[in-house]
């Protein structure tokens, strides 16, 4: 029994399956978590989510950005991105069971001792508030409030944590953090902006993982999203995006106790312009 980290894939397919191969998974014995971005960029989205579904309890996959942003195409509150290449699940004939087994996806995943998300984590919050603010996104997203939230969950405001946040803007932050955070200010203020690597910071910016006195700083964090910062393995963080949609690799982490996990990759073959 085998339990693995995989970084963002991206519609990329041909790879997830060679990358399968290698570490010849299998569904009834190992299991994978998937740090988001299942979707969008790669040339076969929907045939990786009818992979990954077609695992079952073998596969534990979080929700990114590019996911979120298919649901929210799908029900009409988006507009299609020029780049986007979603169009092979959204005229699929089983369109309705992929979206359906997305949005039951997860936000935040805490097992074998991580914290997994596909973005980042803010400074103030806790691993127990962390797991119990993706929770409530996770109801909304399963309920039948999934249109409202849909067409009220993109925006850069508010771009801290609060409190007494509530409605729409709690989930907004929430979303944001989850899903898109790279830098922010010591205080917590999130720069959704930025994209570049460590040493690309914004004046008076932090990577989020990196801000001192940081609430999770004794939890081991996997995320992806971020393929300019590509894999790092440290005892507090393991980022696993490696860019495979940008021609970079696809990336497992075969997770070992004691932390001297053992890294699996495949080329991919894709080459597009590098974004979010």
């Amino acid at each position: 029994m085998a339990h693995y980290l995989i970084g963002d894939i991206q519609g990329c397919d041909a790879p997830l399956g060679r990358l399968l191969e290698k570490i010849a998974f299998s569904p009834s014995r190992d299991t994978l978590y998937v740090l988001g971005d299942l979707v969008n960029r790669g040339p076969a989205s929907a045939a990786v989510v009818r992979r990954l579904a077609a695992c079952g309890d073998g596969a534990h996959c979080l929700l990114g950005n590019h996911d979120l942003s298919l649901l929210a195409v799908a029900h009409g509150h988006r507009a299609p991105h020029r780049n986007d290449t979603m169009d092979d699940i959204l005229a699929a004939p089983d369109r309705d069971a992929m979206l359906d087994w997305l949005r039951h996806r997860s936000m935040a995943l805490h097992a074998h001792g991580i914290l997994m998300v596909h973005g980042g984590v803010l400074p103030q919050w806790t691993l127990q508030q962390v797991l119990q603010l993706a929770g409530e996104v996770e109801a909304v997203l399963r309920g039948p409030g999934l249109p409202a939230f849909l067409a009220r969950m993109w925006g850069n405001q508010p771009d801290h944590w609060d409190d007494g946040l509530a409605g729409a803007d709690r989930l907004r932050v929430v979303v944001n953090a989850l899903t898109r955070l790279r830098f922010c200010t010591p205080e917590g203020v999130m720069d959704l902006r930025a994209s570049g690597g460590l040493h690309q910071a914004p004046p008076g910016l932090l990577p989020w993982f990196d801000v001192p006195g940081r609430r999770t700083a004794g939890v081991t964090i996997a995320f992806g999203h971020w393929s300019t910062l590509g894999l790092v393995q440290r005892p507090d963080i393991l980022s696993l995006d490696t860019g495979c949609v940008w021609g970079g690799c696809l990336t497992a982490l075969r997770l070992a106790a004691g932390g001297d996990h053992e890294v699996i990759q495949v080329a991919c073959e894709q080459a597009q312009a590098p974004g979010e």
